[in-house]
């Protein structure tokens, strides 16, 4: 039988060649991410810089992480003291953290989502905002936005009262057709208004007291607003509070707000500005997103290898050849370890 190449190579050369395989591979994603980072630092300099608490669930990641890469030490101790009923127990364990700590990314992707932050998505919400078009009176009392809450004579609503509104709006969820559409009747105990005119229904129609129907384009407007009441969404797309549950900053000072106004400093926020936030999207997020995610995918080819040396420890022996790809995979798995570890901090200072 022809031998391989790699089995005549003297063992020494062998471990320096795989070694520098290795290194060389690190030393790649090294640069990549450097880029990545750099190119969100100089991105914040001249852009609106959505910024909000990481989620829950990355630091629980984290943590099983850290775990996984003592328990393949503990492994890599052991094949040196040919243990190899314990090689394989580590080994496993190994594996499930890594396995864990992909389930909490996806997780914590999932709260992320909650918080209404999202891979591509504006910062301020421009279409579909209450009163710019439309507004709805329940009973005598307009309702109003503050921020992200919906307000009713200058309070937040509760969630009985949300959720009333919410089903009122509700068979306007779809209404945008080019083929037209069709509304058999209103809610009693609210009022919808057009441009400050109260909406009726004649005819299926939807139309307001000068008598003028509402079209596709009107239409169009309204059903976005319902997006936004359905999602909770007021002035911005990240849910919770301004100021509390995420921050706005232009250039490294953070915006405040005030009636529906955004301000930088003691300063409105200029017309040209307002127009830059208007069409602005959340970088922040997106950069978020794109390393965090670009991470996850080396892990998950780190857990290929993992699962095949998981198999290879339920051999009844291990050769030299397996277990130097044992402690090799462990020099890769701690710097995706501490390569996390760095961007989290960096995502919790910066971000």
């Amino acid at each position: 039988m022809q031998k391989k190449y790699s089995d005549e190579l003297d063992p020494v050369v062998k471990l320096k060649m795989k070694k520098n395989l290795v290194y060389v591979s690190i030393f790649s994603i090294v640069m990549i991410f450097a880029g990545f980072t750099s190119a969100y630092i100089v991105s914040m300099g001249d852009t609106f810089w959505v910024k909000y608490p990481l989620p829950v669930a990355f630091w629980i990641s984290t943590s099983m992480i850290v775990l996984s890469s003592i328990t393949y030490m503990i492994a890599v101790s052991y094949t040196h003291k040919q243990d190899f009923k314990k090689v394989k127990v580590f080994m496993i364990i190994t594996f499930l953290l890594g396995i864990g700590f992909s389930f909490y990314q996806f997780k914590g992707y999932g709260q992320l989502f909650d918080q209404g932050a999202h891979f591509v998505e504006p910062i301020l919400v421009t279409e579909g905002r209450y009163g710019d078009y439309f507004e709805i009176k329940a009973g005598d009392k307009f309702v109003g936005v503050d921020a992200n809450n919906y307000t009713l004579d200058g309070k937040p609503m509760n969630a009985g009262q949300m959720k009333s509104l919410q089903d009122f709006v509700k068979p306007f969820e779809h209404i945008a057709s080019q083929k037209g559409y069709s509304i058999k009747s209103l809610d009693p105990k609210y009022t919808l208004f057009y441009e400050g005119e109260p909406v009726s229904v004649k005819g299926d129609k939807l139309v307001t007291s000068s008598g003028k129907e509402l079209k596709y384009v009107e239409m169009l407007r309204l059903q976005y607003l319902v997006w936004n009441i359905r999602d909770s969404r007021g002035d911005f797309f990240h849910r919770g509070t301004l100021g509390k549950d995420f921050k706005i900053y232009y250039k490294g000072k953070e915006l405040t707000y005030k009636n529906r106004d955004l301000y930088y400093g003691k300063r409105k926020l200029s017309a040209p500005l307002q127009l830059k936030l208007n069409q602005a999207n959340d970088t922040a997020t997106s950069y978020l997103f794109i390393i965090t995610f670009l991470h996850l995918l080396h892990i998950l080819a780190a857990l290929i290898y993992l699962f095949r040396m998981v198999l290879i420890t339920f051999k009844s022996t291990l050769t030299a050849d397996n277990q130097l790809s044992i402690r090799l995979g462990s020099i890769f798995w701690h710097f995706l370890g501490i390569l996390w570890i760095y961007l989290l901090v960096f995502l919790l200072f910066i971000h």
